[in-house]
């Protein structure tokens, strides 16, 4: 988090104070360096510069206008997996040709509005889909560019809820279900099959379940004899969330992709995320009450699990640290808390934590991915606002919810 840093005691965001903007906005709210959103974006396009990827950014990581815009400014394309992503990634000025639409689910309203917008590639996830996208293809008199999304059955090596490439997961086509569809493929005549797609999971820390991944499309390929335009590798490069945890070596990484490329002499696509967004944000919060529990204090914060789920949903793990820094410390154990009527309504907890009181604010870090488009009202409070940095200025990217609006929807 480049981005984040005290000045003497007080946290700013590139140059900008959080308390400052805490005095013009009603926390809680996301705030992001879009500084730190080119630096993660310019990082990824130089460790792949050799094999020259098409970078899709996955918009159900952050699904803000402002921030889609950003990263098609700077070059990147869309993965979409549902309509309203798609007509969004076309909203912020991403080209029809630079965005795939995955998923398992896909509608045929939301099929038909992909081949009207002529977009690059839809990734069929089952049989069913393809005799539905090919359906479509023979009434509108068309041949649709699809990729065959492959189930590689291959262990992420990452959290259970996240992890997409293994048999027993609901993403993909067995490769044995796909050799039976490619050898059967003049039933499907609308289309062209010009990609073969994997996306094994999120979070992903290590490059060897990739490098199982490779071999095991690039032994697919080579049986069936397929000329492809595209492989799209999908995404889940993981960030470092806690100290312990190292991200991903990108650069080793892209020596695998750059030798799996020359022997295929195909176009790549990825559709990373958290990797590009992940570290750009954090959450905002104010110290509502302190609680004295038997064994810890509760510090109970403004915001909760519906402004931010991935601690309930993932236990995952996300550093609080204080907007203002001092030296003295608390007396005992603290665990942060939402006020959301939920035991998992909690953040992270502490031990030897500084000295906090009620009306202090703190910041959850690494927010940016998976944060907001994971909101919702639950217990019918509204979304938050969302805030955009780039220096020392400051921009309001989404207001916060009215509650009127909200209680008479």
């Amino acid at each position: 988090m480049s981005f984040l840093k005290y000045h003497g005691s007080k946290l700013f965001i590139e140059n900008s104070s959080i308390i400052n903007i805490t005095k013009k906005n009603k926390t809680p709210f996301y705030a992001y360096s879009e500084n730190q959103i080119k630096e993660n974006y310019f990082k990824l396009a130089k460790s792949f510069k050799n094999t020259k990827p098409l970078i899709c950014f996955a918009t159900k990581a952050n699904t803000n206008l402002s921030i889609i815009k950003i990263l098609g400014k700077l070059g990147a394309g869309a993965d979409v997996v549902s309509g309203g992503e798609l007509l969004k990634a076309l909203k912020a000025g991403i080209k029809p040709i630079k965005i795939v639409f995955s998923g398992v689910g896909k509608t045929e309203d939301e099929l038909k509005l992909a081949v009207q917008k002529k977009i690059l590639l839809i990734n069929i996830e089952s049989e069913s889909e393809a005799r539905l996208i090919n359906n479509i293809g023979k009434k509108a008199n068309k041949l649709i560019s699809v990729g065959f999304r492959l189930n590689p059955d291959v262990d992420a090596k990452t959290n259970k809820k996240i992890s997409t490439g293994k048999s027993e997961n609901k993403f993909g086509i067995s490769i044995e279900n796909f050799q039976t569809i490619y050898e059967n493929r003049k039933q499907f005549k609308n289309l062209k099959i010009d990609a073969l797609s994997v996306h094994i999971g999120s979070q992903i820390l290590s490059d060897a379940p990739y490098k199982k991944t490779l071999n095991v499309l690039l032994k697919v390929i080579n049986n069936l004899k397929i000329k492809l335009k595209y492989i799209d590798l999908g995404g889940g490069f993981g960030i470092s969330y806690e100290k312990k945890n190292k991200e991903i070596n990108l650069n080793k990484y892209a020596k695998l992709v750059h030798n799996f490329k020359k022997k295929l002499n195909c176009n790549i696509i990825f559709e990373p995320g958290r990797s590009l967004v992940g570290n750009s944000g954090i959450l905002v919060s104010k110290v509502q009450y302190i609680k004295k529990g038997p064994n810890k204090y509760f510090i109970i914060l403004d915001a909760g699990m519906n402004d931010f789920m991935r601690t309930a949903l993932y236990e995952a793990k996300h550093e609080i640290i204080p907007v203002k820094k001092i030296s003295k410390k608390f007396s005992g154990s603290l665990e942060f808390v939402g006020p959301i009527c939920e035991s998992t309504c909690k953040f992270t907890a502490y031990k030897n934590y500084q000295k906090i009181s009620e009306g202090d604010f703190v910041a959850i870090t690494d927010t940016g991915a998976y944060g907001s488009s994971l909101s919702s009202n639950y217990n019918t409070r509204p979304l938050i606002a969302e805030i955009l940095i780039n220096k020392n200025k400051f921009k309001i990217i989404r207001k916060r919810q009215n509650l009127l609006k909200l209680i008479n929807a």
